[in-house]
């Protein structure tokens, strides 16, 4: 095996109605800055290996050298203007595959996989990345918001043969686990156990959108742009798109200056306690988010207060969305990392809570230790009479 077979970093962009997708210079900045430094730590020049797929989008490669690709590669045709699953992930593992490409990415190396592939988990980079990992054979870790690349001694029973061996250039990614509070680390490691010795590369994720900034925009950059010209297979071009709607998400936290949401505090009476937090988002012109416990509808409500407030739409964190309003209000909320991380870039958080060892409390710039039943009336009313007192 050798790890020199393997080489860059390749991202797959995303485009929808002839925008880039946000979470595409997301990931594309975040691999900049791995690359940047692993290059100077191991005193190579691997590249940073943007693929684009869609119709009429060569205009659009410049604009990912300017966010930080050194290579675009991309095809362009009527047959990819619409996503379908089966036609993308022929051409990204062959693209990802092919040494001509390669050989124009590093003319003078030998080259099998990519060390590294960035997806988007989102609806259709999530499905991709599962298919086009299949198709590399390799493995994939799923949601991710944090990664490192370090060298790794690991003994392992299977991996290992239970002995102490070097992983170097390995990709660590990182998730919060599903209590929210500890980190998962997820490698991809290739067999060195000589019983069952393989290569799994590339090592490969797929990233929460909103956890990474792109980097900022540098109109005078220059790298490389690749065309890569497809074939398709007459079966696959089978499945038509006739017409495409997206469907938006229901609740637009962007329009709102002030969130306000609830989480597992309102467990002493469900239906009362929303509705505590329908009368403050009210009087605070706000949107109602949730903690992602929330969504799984852990408590009885009635139906309308269910399929309005218990939904994965509302969910703020790694699991749903990031929001950065003028004001965030956490009730009940403990402070999950998970939920943590879709909300620290609000501008002045108050926290609610009876719990005031609860993480939330390092998360916030004004703590209230108390229970919602208690707090909230009191916070309407003094709203309230505050109204009173500006409109006289």
């Amino acid at each position: 095996m050798s790890g020199n077979n393997y080489q860059h970093l390749y991202v797959i962009m995303e485009v929808q109605d002839d925008k880039l997708v946000p979470v595409s210079l997301e990931m594309l900045g975040e691999a900049r800055k791995l690359m940047d430094s692993f290059n100077k730590k191991y005193q190579s020049n691997e590249k940073v290996v943007a693929i684009l797929l869609g119709h009429n989008i060569k205009e659009v490669c410049n604009t990912l050298i300017e966010y930080g690709a050194d290579v675009v590669v991309y095809a362009d045709s009527p047959e990819l203007k619409d996503y379908r699953n089966n036609i993308y992930t022929k051409i990204i593992s062959r693209i990802a595959q092919d040494e001509k490409i390669a050989s124009h990415v590093s003319p003078s190396s030998k080259f099998k996989k990519p060390r590294y592939m960035f997806f988007a988990a989102d609806n259709i980079g999530r499905h991709l990345s599962s298919t086009a990992l299949v198709a590399l054979d390799s493995g994939l870790a799923s949601d991710i918001n944090k990664l490192e690349i370090s060298d790794i001694t690991l003994t392992h029973q299977h991996k290992t043969d239970g002995k102490p061996i070097m992983y170097e250039k390995t990709l660590e990614m990182y998730r919060p686990d599903f209590s929210g509070f500890l980190w998962t680390t997820i490698l991809c490691l290739d067999n060195k156990n000589p019983k069952i010795e393989r290569d799994y590369h590339p090592q490969a994720c797929s990233i929460i959108p909103g956890v990474f900034e792109p980097i900022t925009q540098d109109k005078g950059r220059k790298g490389q742009i690749i065309e890569y010209v497809p074939t398709f297979d007459q079966n696959d071009l089978r499945v038509k798109v006739l017409s495409r709607q997206v469907i938006k998400s229901e609740v637009d936290f962007d329009s709102y200056k002030t969130v306000v949401s609830f989480g597992r505090g309102i467990k002493d009476a469900p239906e009362q306690n929303i509705k505590l937090v329908e009368q403050l988002a009210k009087m605070l012109n706000a949107e109602i988010g949730i903690s992602l416990p929330i969504s799984k509808k852990p408590f009885g409500v009635s139906e309308n207060t269910s399929s309005k407030y218990m939904i994965s739409d509302r969910v703020i964190g790694t699991s749903g969305r990031k929001i950065s309003p003028m004001l965030y209000v956490a009730i009940g909320i403990s402070g999950a990392m998970q939920h943590v991380v879709g909300m620290q870039d609000s501008r002045f958080v108050v926290a609610i809570n009876p719990d005031e060892n609860s993480p939330i409390k390092d998360e916030c710039d004004v703590f209230i230790r108390g229970r919602m039943e208690d707090v909230i009336p009191k916070l309407v009313e003094a709203m309230k009479e505050q109204s009173l007192a500006v409109s006289t």
